[in-house]
C-alpha cells in the first residue's frame, strides 16, 4: 500500500487532503500538534491512516517524523504559520517563528522523505499565490513559500533519477478555519469578505476540497510528467 505523510492536516486544507488521499487508496499518516484534532482525524481515517504528533520546530522532529514509517511513497508539506508584518515591522521572533515552521521543517522533511523513498516517490509543497507575487503586508509568509517554490525545483532536478518528482501546489485565498477566524474578526467581516472575493477574477474564494482535489492529483500516476513546476488554484489571482 503507497504511504503518504501530510504534514498539518488536522485542519483546514492538510485535513482535507489527507482524507481525500485515503478515498484515493492511500495510507495517510496525518501529521499535527493538537491531540483532540488528532484523534479526531484518526477517527476519520480510520484504518486508512493513523494521527502522528510532533512540533516541527524542534530540533531533530522532522526527521523522527518520517524515520518512524515503515515506508514513505509521498509526503504534502502543508504545515505552516502566519503573521502579518512589512519588513519595517517584522521581528526576529515572528521571523525565526515562520522560518523554522514553514521553511527549515519542510526542506528536513523533504530531505529525510527523499532518503527514505526506496523505489521513488513525490514530495509536493504547499507554496501559495504568496510565493508567486508579493502580498502586501506579510513579507516573512510571502518569502517562506517563495522558498518552497524553490525547494520544489531543487529537489526535482536533483532526484529526478531517483524517480522522485517535486510539485509545489499553489492556493488562493482558501476558505479554512484561519481564514473564515481572520473574516469574522474584522470590522466589517461582510465587508472583508467581499474584498477577499473580489480581489480574483472568479470573484469567491477557493475551498479545501479544491485544494485537496488538486494534491491528489499531482500525487497520482495520471501527473507523472509533472515535476519541478507550480500547480495554480487561485481563482485567477496570479494572471491579473
Amino acid at each position: 500500500m503507497r504511504v503518504a505523510l501530510v504534514t498539518g492536516a488536522t485542519s483546514g486544507i492538510g485535513r482535507a487532503a489527507a482524507l481525500a488521499l485515503a478515498d484515493a487508496g492511500w495510507w495517510v499518516a496525518a501529521h499535527g500538534r493538537d491531540a483532540d484534532r488528532g484523534r479526531e482525524v484518526a477517527q476519520a481515517l480510520g484504518e486508512r491512516g493513523a494521527f502522528v504528533a510532533a512540533d516541527l520546530a524542534e530540533p531533530g522532529a522532522p526527521e523522527r517524523l518520517v524515520d518512524g514509517l515503515d515506508r514513505l511513497d509521498l509526503l504534502v508539506n502543508n504545515a505552516a504559520v502566519y503573521a502579518r508584518a512589512p519588513v519595517a515591522e517584522l521581528t526576529a521572533s515572528e521571523l525565526d517563528r515562520l522560518l523554522a515552521v514553514n521553511l527549515r521543517a519542510a526542506i528536513l522533511l523533504a530531505g529525510a522523505a527523499v532518503r527514505a523513498m526506496k523505489d521513488g516517490g513525490v514530495v509536493i509543497n504547499l507554496a501559495s499565490e504568496a510565493g508567486l507575487v508579493a502580498v502586501p503586508g506579510q513579507v516573512a509568509y510571502n518569502v517562506t513559500k517563495a522558498g518552497l517554490i524553490m525547494l520544489t525545483r531543487s529537489i526535482a532536478v536533483d532526484h529526478a533519477a531517483d524517480g522522485i518528482r517535486a510539485v509545489s501546489v499553489c492556493p488562493g485565498t482558501t476558505r479554512t478555519p484561519l481564514v473564515e477566524a481572520a473574516i469574522a474578526a474584522a470590522p466589517d467581516p461582510a465587508a472583508h469578505e467581499r474584498t477577499l472575493e473580489q480581489r480574483r477574477p472568479l470573484g469567491r474564494l477557493g475551498t479545501v476540497e479544491e485544494i485537496a482535489a488538486a494534491i491528489v492529483y499531482a500525487a497520482s500516476p495520471e501527473a507523472g510528467f509533472m515535476t519541478g513546476s507550480e500547480l495554480v488554484i487561485d481563482g485567477g489571482y496570479t494572471a491579473v
